[in-house]
């Protein structure tokens, strides 16, 4: 991977467009990347990391990534440049911002964006490959075969991160480790066989649980015939003991079983025997009982004999009887008809005047015949009173419509005179507003140029206020600036005049001298107090430089400020704020004031339009009504004289009736009342002869029966229930007889009867006895069957479970013993060393390897470092990192190290852990590093060997860029990427190699 350019826009401290040439730095191999504390080094930094990844590295993911020094309007924005994989891409990329609305206040949320291009050399053109953050993400960690940490690990060598890990324990150098090398799946195979083991033991347990359960039942079933074992799940020879004691409990409920079957026959026999003695007793008891109550029941037939001859006699008329009911049931018939007919003939009666209650049956339906006769002469009166009813409602309705029509008339007659008046008003109303609309348009000419000058007047105002500050700021910066300088040449020349003893500082006998050439030295220069060594001129020089650029940078903003004033006063002129403000705001309330009159031009305009429509309506309206008025007389004067003939017509049929109506329903109900009045009197008659009939043949039929008076054949009929009740007594007396005869005439009951009273309490209470005792017996064989039917299937299960168990122990016993040696807990794990602890240790021995090629040339062949995998006190071994010192032939812990060599060793150790990482991510080759800090801290000799060996990755055409603000680097490395903050946000200073 090596980077060409980087721009930045708005990210971090730069306010405003940055850009980074990568191929001009790194055509000189190591290249400075410098600046003050703050200035925005490592920002430069975060920006190549966000440009590939979409966020800057962990310690800084949470700020924002936009500048404050950036315009509203610029966004903030990231493009890289660089070459990976043999193919060249672009990367930009957006964070979200909070962007000004284009229109109206406040502001508004631009997502995120991102886009990936490649440059096609044989087009000559860049073309777009994604714009998804996820495509565009998978594609770069798939090119790079590095995570963005590994990235900032690798890459972005952080020296205080290796520094720290030299000094650091297992445990964290094993979680640094662990994130470049991605060994979290050795860790997760740790935790894999931890959880299988933990559910392996889990599932032995709660065998255990259920095997003791088992044997918890077996010695409730068997009672004291079993004894539990005293082990708990889990505890080996559990299953044994139980099977044991589950053995000895079955051969104990079989015993018990055998006695239970013997006891049970014997209980057997002896209730048979019981049973056969009561069933005698009770038959003896059934026959001496049957033939007492046999006895008492022929004394209540002797007591119930008269009562049974009454019953027999009275069958006997009911049968007589039933001759006569035939014609009984018709006179009574014809008797209710008569009575009904009378009875609607008397209601019929009472309904009609007085001069019909002693008509007959033919007086009444000749009345009825006249009164119909009359009603079919009022028909053609009924058609008159309609005709009458329609005529005055129509001649209603001419009156509404004639009231109506004198309204319209008035209406429009007072109207119609105001319409010069209002047409007048209006037409005034819309040339007022006509004028007040070309007063507005030469008003908003007017006000533009008025609002320019103000917002210029007022921009002159605030320039000159700067104008003022920028001066006193240069003033300051001058003499800042000159006082730096004295300082540094008086400084200068304080340390010439001590320049021997400086010089005679690096005499060694037999060493030439650098200034005559002589190896003798017999009277070197000493140094006297307060001597002026070269960096401290060295920093004087840096802050004289430093003041003068501060100057330099304060008089180029008065010159741009007294370029904005010029301006804004050459548009605004001499003239107050104030006074253009006022002549503004006048002219503003003029241009509303017009604005608002003419506002009502065009609802004038409609006003008349609507106006003239409403006069053409009601012109319209009068003349309708006055047409209207006079068709109206002519049809007035046609309906008062059909009027007039129509009502004499009805008054003579009428009569002495409200109406034709009245009368004719007065008619209607008099026919049907005379009528309904005949049709009754003539069933009366009807029905009183057929009584008569009935009453002769009732007579004939009881004489007949042999019933003196139709009245004895009536008393003697006996109705359905009373012959049914009569006829079960009859029965009910015959059957008790016959039974009773019966049982008097047995021969077992009458032996029975001459035998002694039969014990049935005592019979009773010995078959009791008997049974109780067989179902004792069969209960207890039933519960010894039963414990050895349950102790055999406990068992049986029991047994099914211990064979189950089997290859779950065995298989626990296996992951137990892989989880604790992955683990590190296990005895047959002398070093207390787990699965990823291993695997990172052999990366660790790769990387101390790899470091050692580049420690040896920076201490000149004295240090080495080596990997250790010994236990430290009581802690796990395995990652452990010591250096052997050459000259002293020992090895002994990193973080024994002092601040100088502790820095060359993380740097060594940084780079190898570059190299092992690269080839762990698949051999994609890293072009560019960047090294930030620690340089400090190296003496001379020193520095010079480790920039000797970081010149040299130049070999494998690498380029190196050092974050550092040591001075003497700058004198040293030549290309230089400077990193200047100021009050509107830092910028970069390129230099090359030259």
């Amino acid at each position: 991977m090596r980077l060409h350019r980087l721009d930045i826009t708005a990210f971090g401290p730069f306010g405003g467009a940055q850009q980074v040439d990568f191929g001009e730095l790194s055509a000189a191999g190591l290249f400075l990347l410098h600046g003050p504390t703050g200035a925005g080094k490592t920002s430069v930094l975060d920006a190549v990391c966000y440009a590939l990844y979409g966020s800057v590295p962990g310690a800084r993911q949470g700020g924002s990534l936009r500048s404050d020094h950036a315009a509203p309007g610029t966004r903030t924005e990231v493009t890289l440049e660089l070459t990976v994989a043999g193919r060249r891409l672009e990367l930009t990329r957006q964070p979200p911002w909070e962007r000004p609305k284009k229109r109206g206040a406040g502001t508004t949320l631009d997502k995120a964006q991102s886009r990936l291009r490649e440059y096609d050399a044989s087009a000559g053109s860049w073309k777009d490959l994604s714009r998804s953050h996820q495509e565009i993400g998978e594609e770069i960690t798939q090119l790079l075969g590095m995570s963005r940490e590994q990235f900032c690990q690798v890459v972005l060598l952080p020296q205080g991160d290796f520094a720290r890990f030299l000094r650091a324990d297992a445990e964290a150098r094993g979680k640094l480790l662990g994130r470049l090398f991605d060994t979290h799946r050795f860790a997760e195979v740790e935790k894999r066989l931890a959880d299988r083991r933990r559910a392996a033991e889990a599932e032995v347990r709660e065998g255990d649980a259920e095997l003791l359960a088992d044997a918890h039942r077996m010695h409730q079933a068997a009672g004291d015939a079993m004894e539990l074992p005293g082990l708990a799940p889990g505890e080996p020879g559990l299953a044994e003991a139980i099977m044991g004691a589950a053995a000895v409990a079955r051969c104990t409920a079989r015993e018990l079983l055998t006695i239970a079957h013997c006891a049970r026959a014997a209980a057997e026999s002896a209730q048979i025997a019981a049973d056969g003695a009561l069933a005698d007793v009770r038959e003896t008891a059934r026959l001496q009982c049957r033939f007492d109550e046999a006895r008492e029941r022929a004394g209540r037939l002797e007591e119930r004999a008269d009562a049974h001859r009454e019953d027999r006699a009275r069958m006997e008329r009911a049968r007589k009887a039933e001759a006569v009911a035939p014609a009984l049931e018709l006179r009574e018939a014809a008797e209710t008809e008569h009575r009904r007919a009378a009875d609607a003939e008397r209601h019929a009666r009472g309904l009609l005047p007085d001069t019909f209650m002693d008509a007959g049956a033919g007086g009444l339906a000749a009345a009825a015949r006249r009164a119909a006769e009359e009603l079919g002469g009022l028909e053609s009166a009924r058609r008159a009173e309609q005709r009458l009813g329609r005529l005055v409602a129509e001649r209603a309705d001419l009156d509404r419509q004639e009231r109506a029509d004198e309204d319209v008339l008035h209406d429009a007659e007072s109207w119609l005179a105001d319409w010069g008046t209002t047409r007048a008003g209006l037409q005034t109303r819309i040339e007022s507003a006509q004028e007040a609309a070309a007063r507005a348009e030469q008003l908003a000419v007017q006000r533009e140029p008025a609002r320019n000058r103000l917002r210029a007047a007022r921009q002159r105002d605030t320039f000159a206020r700067d104008t003022d500050e920028a001066q006193t700021h240069v003033l300051a910066a001058r003499e800042r600036a000159t006082a730096a300088k004295a300082h540094w040449l008086d400084l200068k020349e304080q340390r010439l005049n001590g320049i021997a003893a400086e010089l005679a500082a690096n005499l060694s006998d037999g060493a030439p001298c650098a200034v005559c050439g002589a190896t003798e030295h017999p009277a070197p220069a000493r140094k006297i107090a307060g001597h002026i060594d070269r960096e401290a001129e060295e920093r004087a020089l840096a802050a004289h430089q430093r003041a003068d650029e501060r100057r330099t940078e304060d008089e180029r903003r008065l010159g741009l400020v007294r370029e904005a004033l010029a301006a804004a006063t050459a548009e605004a002129g001499d003239a107050p704020t104030g006074q253009l403000a006022g002549h503004a705001e006048e002219l503003e309330r003029r241009y509303e004031e017009a604005r608002r009159d003419a506002s009502g031009l065009h609802s004038a305009h409609e006003e008349l339009r609507r106006a003239e429509q409403e006069r053409e309506r009601r012109s319209t309206a009068q003349q309708e009504a006055a047409v209207r008025t006079a068709s109206r007389v002519a049809r007035r004067d046609t309906l008062d004289r059909e009027r007039a003939m129509l009502e004499e017509e009805l008054t003579q049929a009428r009569g002495g009736a409200e109406s034709v109506a009245v009368r004719a329903a007065q008619l209607e109900r008099q026919v049907a009342l005379l009528t309904e009045t005949a049709e009754a009197a003539r069933g009366a008659e009807d029905a009183a002869q057929r009584l008569k009939d009935a009453d002769a043949r009732l007579a004939d039929a009881a004489y007949r029966a042999g019933f003196e008076t139709p009245r004895a054949a009536t008393d003697a009929l006996l109705d359905d229930v009373a012959h049914r009740e009569l006829q079960q007594r009859l029965d009910a007396w015959q059957s008790e007889e016959a039974a009773v005869r019966a049982a008097l005439a047995e021969t077992d009951t009458v032996a029975a009867a001459q035998q002694p009273p039969a014990d049935l309490t005592g019979a009773e209470q010995a078959a009791s006895a008997a049974a109780r005792r067989l179902r004792e017996a069969a209960s207890a064989r039933d519960a010894a069957a039963s414990r050895c039917t349950e102790l055999d299937r406990l068992s049986a299960r029991s047994a099914t479970a211990v064979r189950r168990l089997a290859p779950l122990r065995a298989a626990h016993d296996r992951v137990a013993r892989l989880a604790t040696l992955t683990a590190g807990t296990s005895a047959d794990n002398e070093r207390r060393m787990r699965l990823e602890s291993y695997v990172l240790a052999a990366r660790l021995e790769q990387v101390a390897a790899a470091a050692t090629a580049r420690l040896r040339r920076m201490s000149s062949g004295r240090y080495t470092l080596v990997h250790s995998d010994d236990r430290a006190g009581r802690g796990r071994s395995g990652l452990g990192l010591h250096v052997v010192d050459a000259w002293t032939g020992r090895e002994r812990d990193t973080a024994t190290l002092s601040g100088g060599e502790t820095f060359f060793a993380s740097l060594a150790l940084a780079l190898g852990l570059a190299d092992v990482v690269t080839d762990e991510a698949g051999g994609v080759r890293l072009d560019t590093l960047f090294i930030d800090e620690g340089f400090g801290s190296l003496d001379d000799q020193t520095l010079d060997e480790v920039l000797d060996v970081l010149d040299s990755l130049r070999e494998r055409d690498r380029s190196v860029g050092i974050v550092s603000h040591v001075p003497d680097l700058r004198r040293r490395i030549h290309a230089q990427l400077e990193v200047v903050k100021g009050r509107s946000g830092s910028v970069v200073r390129q230099r090359g190699g030259e």
